[in-house]
């Protein structure tokens, strides 16, 4: 829907929030879903609690968008300075709301929801849609209850749900399925090059005879990488040529390490660290994993698909809903390095099938997961949601 003087509707103003300026999927999402609705002709706003990652001067120049740091946090403070500057970073985003008159607010964590709808609230803005994009671990009751209060006293009036999982959790928190929506992540469509794949694997030191199963994802214990370097001795000793990538920072890095230097895997799993464009270790693999023990629904397996890599993923729900197993990928049961040793035997044994599980891969994003069919699905919520039709005059 591009917006002109014959459609009879003025543009929206919308603001964005999420938490932090940083390399993720949340961070994806937000920006995507700005740059669609500015691209339709309505004016946007994305706003993030601090810059985790130093990227504020770099997406200043990358997006055309319009990015409001508001310098909310700050990571080595002490408790009074960090007070402080929350107490600032609120008074900041209260002078946005009041003095831009957004029509909405979209937040995009437990944070942000918790936050700054409530500023929405008391700002008089007329819609207020949260989003739940997966379960927090160790997330304190009272602030589930907290959550869940604002949702179902409409203070946040809508919670998009990413997945049927995440709208089950948030059942199980306490929120109404009356005010849960759910609404599937989704990725705006990209191409991968030839050129960008033989210059990664260069990069990286891999040989084309090489066999690359990429992991995407922080080191934490949800997205159980543990597991995956477990499944890889029984697959080396058939397949010396894998090599595997794991990319993502995170608090269990160390205990990764000791684990792939115990099992001597040294030359075969290799922990990345944090790619700033992980579009390029996409191009340069020959599969993806995730051996998750939850998930939301990421936008790691989404870009990985559209790619047109054939994804091995522990069956849990979110992922579920969008891998078909034996047709986009390969699906076992969680905490199974067994498993997980076979399905990736299955792969390098099966080449033609491993490349048509890419295909089918990628034919399903463009199909069901694409930015547009997404953000037509927000705009509809936020239309629902205003006072009366948004028909103004020119």
């Amino acid at each position: 829907m591009n917006l002109d003087s014959s459609s009879g509707k003025e543009p929206l103003s919308i603001l964005f929030l999420g938490t932090q300026m940083a390399f993720g999927g949340a961070q994806t999402l937000l920006l995507d879903q700005a740059l669609w609705f500015k691209n339709q002709g309505h004016k946007t706003t994305a706003a993030f609690f601090y810059d985790r990652d130093g990227l504020d001067e770099k997406w200043q120049k990358t997006y055309d968008l319009r990015l409001v740091n508001l310098n909310a946090f700050e990571k080595n403070a002490g408790y009074a300075k960090k007070t402080t500057s929350l107490i600032s970073g609120m008074w900041r985003l209260w002078q946005l709301m009041r003095t831009e008159k957004f029509d909405a607010v979209i937040t995009f964590t437990h944070d942000s929801n918790v936050l700054g709808l409530p500023l929405a609230w008391l700002a008089g803005i007329p819609v207020r849609v949260g989003t739940h994009l997966g379960t927090i671990r160790d997330m304190p009751r009272w602030r589930e209850k907290l959550h869940s209060f604002l949702v179902n006293t409409g203070v946040i009036q809508t919670l998009i749900a990413s997945s049927t999982r995440t709208r089950d959790d948030a059942v199980r928190e306490g929120v109404s399925p009356k005010q849960i929506e759910v609404i599937f992540n989704a990725i705006t469509p990209f191409q991968i090059w030839e050129g960008d794949r033989k210059s990664t694997r260069q990069k990286l030191g891999i040989g084309e005879g090489n066999f690359f199963l990429l992991a995407v994802g922080r080191l934490v214990y949800e997205k159980g990488h543990e597991f995956l370097v477990q499944a890889i001795p029984p697959v080396t000793r058939e397949f010396p040529n894998l090599v595997v990538g794991i990319c993502g920072i995170g608090p269990l890095q160390g205990q990764l390490e000791k684990q792939i230097s115990k099992l001597a895997l040294e030359d075969k799993v290799r922990l990345l660290g944090q790619w700033e464009n992980v579009r390029e270790l996409l191009a340069a693999a020959d599969a993806f994993v995730l051996p998750s023990r939850w998930e939301g629904l990421p936008m790691a397996l989404l870009e990985a698909m559209m790619a047109g890599l054939p994804v091995i993923a522990t069956r849990v729900q979110g992922v579920d809903e969008v891998i078909e197993d034996g047709v986009q990928g390969l699906l076992v049961p969680l905490e199974n390095p067994i498993e997980l040793s076979k399905a990736i035997l299955q792969l390098l044994n099966n080449p033609q099938q491993c490349r048509k599980m890419g295909l089918a891969a990628s034919a399903r994003i463009l199909q069901e997961y694409t930015t547009g069919q997404m953000c037509q699905k927000y705009l509809g919520v936020i239309e629902s949601l205003l006072p009366s039709p948004h028909t103004y005059h020119d």
